[in-house]
């Protein structure tokens, strides 16, 4: 059989297909986050150059439908090419916005209103229905394009069902699943129905092996597999941190110089208070713009001298629960404003443009960085920031960020539902002294370039196997 000795399998591939002037086909890489990381580690691994890895993804605009039915097409990395699966709008509405992120990531983030949701009703059901099928169409693409005995590696909740199709249809298959959020304890997954909730764990334990960011998130893992009455395959543990050679081309950009010189001439010699996100439920924006308040409120030396610059673009608008919060983000930062602004200052400054270089070029300013997640499988930016921040600036951090796990002893920790706090957190960063932020920023830096998505992918790759074959594979990290 012939076919492709790496599979990379995602929902949002590295690339968008656009179709350009006179028809050409162009590819755009895509925004941030672990699929443009994961595609730099692949076009520099020597295993698999000449174009020996596939990268799976959904078929998202017109062009990536277009080809989806010609199998896999070059992308101008010469070690990497790239084939869409397509289903029905239907299908995909279902599978995308009411079980992946509808339901499980509510779930895995804890963000559900108990009182309110979830609803499990007919047409959830419907849409679980969905979700089985948008699997099924990913594990179909698989076993077409995957080399006999090749390396699989599935990511994130919206493929978690794709173990049990793709482990029936080439079981000489190694895989390996990877969870980029946190996953759920088991109470919070007990709130599933039961037939979809053992369908979810079962389909997990098909695959060869199951990582994640930190032990917290596994150990959550396997006792979810346990409660459900079902034997949890490998899993390993294997932060994916940041890409520093992908940064430092950034930051060493044209856009990006100029972006800084705009900001320093807007900041006019201010202390800036940078946070990084998608307007996501799970990112606590609003608690941080409150924090910020109260350290206005009871630290009136920083007011005009302090400037809280939000980068966050706009994230699942389809959602109600999305559009609604940005209206909220928006309305509370509005008060903040009216409440300490004054002629030439203004407070809080929220920027919802989507400008990669534009945030490479605030992580480099910032005087502290606020990361202060309800719940986070790693946060990348906790990693991006120090990696590439030239001010010695302060990492105040969420406990339940997993990056916390590695960044405890130099970040400043906080309980992001703690709004004062957090106010309490960002006066002792502003306050800290010049030796001990250039102490604990320099290591900050050096632990966020020593791990590169390369070693991730090698250790995935390393981790994976062939499902029911676990006992042949002794690996350090699996805490088997």
């Amino acid at each position: 059989m012939t076919g492709f000795g790496l599979v990379v399998v995602s929902n949002r591939g590295p690339f968008t297909l656009v179709s350009g002037p006179g028809g050409a086909l162009e590819f755009r890489p895509a925004a941030g986050g672990m699929a443009p990381s994961l595609s730099g580690a692949l076009a520099e691994d020597p295993m698999i150059s000449g174009g020996g890895a596939l990268w799976v993804a959904a078929a998202r605009t017109e062009a990536d439908r277009l080809h989806a039915s010609g199998g896999a097409v070059t992308t101008g990395q010469d070690s990497l090419k790239l084939r869409m699966v397509a289903v029905t709008a239907e299908i995909g509405r279902a599978a995308s916005e009411v079980i992946a992120n509808g339901t499980l990531w509510f779930l895995h983030h804890g963000l559900f209103d108990h009182a309110r949701r979830p609803r499990f009703d007919r047409v959830w059901h419907e849409a679980w229905e969905g979700y089985c099928q948008f699997n099924e169409a990913f594990a179909d693409t698989i076993a077409e394009e995957a080399a006999s005995g090749a390396t699989v590696v599935v990511n994130d909740y919206h493929l978690a069902l794709v173990g049990k199709y793709l482990a029936k249809r080439r079981p000489d298959l190694a895989t390996a699943f990877f969870s980029h959020t946190s996953f759920c304890p088991p109470e919070d997954l007990a709130m599933m129905p039961d037939g979809p909730r053992l369908d979810l764990m079962e389909s997990m334990s098909r695959f060869g092996a199951c990582g994640f960011h930190t032990a917290r998130w596994r150990d959550a893992f396997v006792r979810c597999a346990s409660d459900a009455g079902v034997e949890a395959p490998a899993t390993f543990v294997a932060p994916l941190g940041a890409d520093p050679a992908r940064l430092d081309e950034v930051a060493a950009s044209e856009a990006c110089r100029s972006r800084l010189e705009r900001l320093e001439e807007e900041l006019d010699g201010r202390t800036l208070l940078l946070r990084s996100d998608r307007v996501e439920l799970s990112k606590n924006l609003i608690r941080g713009f409150l924090a910020f308040d109260e350290l206005l409120e009871d630290s009136p030396q920083w007011r005009g001298r302090l400037v809280f610059l939000a980068r966050v673009y706009s994230s699942r608008e389809s959602l109600p629960e999305y559009l609604a919060y940005r209206t909220e983000v928006e309305h509370v930062v509005a008060r903040v404003n009216e409440r300490w602004g004054a002629r030439g200052y203004t407070p809080v400054v929220l920027d919802l443009e989507d400008d990669f270089a534009a945030t490479v070029a605030a992580l480099r300013r910032y005087d502290m960085l606020l990361v202060n997640p309800i719940r986070d499988g790693l946060n990348l930016v906790a990693m991006e920031g120090p990696a590439v921040n030239e001010r010695d600036g302060v990492l105040v951090l969420s406990r339940e960020a997993g990056a916390y796990d590695d960044l405890a002893d130099v970040a400043v920790g906080i309980n992001p539902f703690d709004v004062t706090g957090t106010a309490a957190a960002m006066a002792s960063g502003l306050s800290m002294s010049d030796a001990e932020r250039r102490v604990r920023a320099a290591e900050l830096r050096r632990r966020a370039r020593s791990r590169i998505p390369a070693h991730w992918l090698a250790e995935v790759r390393n981790a994976a196997q062939v499902p029911g074959e676990r006992d042949l594979h002794a690996w350090g990290r699996s805490g088997l």
